[in-house]
């Protein structure tokens, strides 16, 4: 029953309608918009018709309308007859780069027409549109679906991209806590300026590796209220990104710029069109004022 459970998570992708209900913690929608699809406890059911879906397998004409269409993996089928799967359920697709290949069974089952008629008996009290009978598997076979679920487009990995849980880069200085007029205040952020992250768009593997690409310190200064840089900083003596404060108190923050790179199924990596930006925690600082003070006038 997993492998079923798992077999109908990828048939998500593979539909224009359909409803699935499941446990929750076995169907996770991760970074993931489900659209219309229902989730509750219960076993897991797939079933969609479409224009798309009954062009790809139906050869169109007459079959188009006197059908509706599904495609399943045979593990599904063979769950609802003997209650499990077996070997011959999955095989191995060549698919082209690009290509969404998969082993899949091709199943019609009688709908009624418009104008009431089927190619089989109808029911008194159906309507036009409703299903007859059951399920009949026409063939089994590696099917291109790349049409049903083309691969992630860049603006579709950017918009997943957005909601990633990117880090808030923490600022620290030096001097810690106080600093001293005339005395720059050094910043910087030691938290890792890289962060990789595997997600699931549509049954595709897709790793976006997060880079930080500008650094905009929000010194609380209004003579100088931002900083920007490209590097993270580092600590005195190899200080990059420094400010003079005259006394008072001051609210520093860091607001990061995020670029990212993606790859889907181990392709070549592409780059994600557009940035993100995450704002670090405030810290509040004071500085005071340095006054020389005569311990022995005579030393």
């Amino acid at each position: 029953m997993k492998r079923l459970l798992a077999t109908a998570v990828a048939l998500l992708a593979w539909t224009t309608w359909m409803t699935v209900s499941t446990e929750p913690s076995a169907f996770a929608c991760s970074f993931d918009d489900c659209g219309s699809t229902g989730v509750a406890d219960g076993a897991a059911t797939v079933e969609y018709s479409g224009g798309t879906v009954s062009q790809l397998v139906s050869g169109g004409g007459a079959a188009a309308v006197d059908y509706v269409w599904r495609l399943v993996s045979p593990c599904v089928i063979s769950d609802e007859q003997d209650g499990s799967c077996n070997a011959q359920d999955f095989q191995a697709c060549p698919a082209a780069p690009g290509q969404v290949v998969r082993f899949l069974a091709v199943q019609q089952r009688p709908v009624v027409r418009p104008d009431g008629t089927a190619v089989v008996p109808v029911t008194p009290g159906l309507s036009p549109g409703d299903q007859l009978g059951s399920w009949d598997t026409l063939r089994t076979e590696c099917i291109d679906i790349t049409a049903l679920n083309p691969p992630p487009s860049p603006e579709e990995v950017f918009q997943y991209f957005q909601r990633l849980p990117l880090p808030q880069l923490a600022t620290s200085q030096a001097p810690p806590g106080r600093g001293l007029s005339g005395l720059p205040v050094v910043f910087w952020t030691d938290t890792p300026s890289m962060q990789t992250f595997t997600v699931d768009i549509r049954g595709f593997a897709v790793v976006i590796v997060a880079e930080a690409q500008r650094y905009d310190w929000h010194t609380g200064d209004p003579a100088r209220p931002t900083l920007t840089t490209t590097v993270p900083g580092r600590a005195y003596p190899g200080q990059a990104t420094e400010h003079l404060y005259r006394s008072g108190t001051y609210t520093a923050s860091l607001t990061v710029t995020w670029g990212a790179t993606f790859t889907v199924d181990g392709s070549a990596p592409a780059d994600v069109p557009g940035t993100t930006t995450t704002d670090g925690p405030p810290v509040t600082f004071s500085v005071v004022e340095a006054a020389a003070i005569l311990t022995n006038p005579y030393d």
